[in-house]
């Protein structure tokens, strides 16, 4: 039987990421731990460095050839991205 102030672990998770102003940061993680998984294994096997700041994301890519090519879908990639999510946690891509 359930009490009345009981709340799923989920509501309860989500709550404390809030109280502790931890969500956007957890965001955050979760972009770059699914980079890979999102943009395959060529690139993600390619990518040496990601990190965001100031809701940019940062990825050092190896190959000058895979670099251009996602700069011209580099707006679907962030749809992508805020999408998986579930917010909005990037505006902008920059490669380096």
């Amino acid at each position: 039987m359930r009490k009345p102030n009981d709340m799923t672990l989920k509501d309860a998770i989500s709550k404390m990421l809030s109280v502790y102003r931890l969500k956007g940061k957890y965001d955050e993680t979760g972009v770059v731990a699914m980079w890979p998984e999102i943009m395959g294994n060529a690139i993600g096997n390619r990518t040496t460095q990601i990190y965001i700041a100031h809701k940019k994301l940062f990825v050092r890519i190896e190959s000058s050839v895979i670099k251009n090519e996602l700069l011209m879908v580099r707006t679907g990639i962030i749809q992508k991205l805020n999408e998986r999510a579930g917010s909005e946690v990037i505006n902008e891509i920059v490669f380096l």
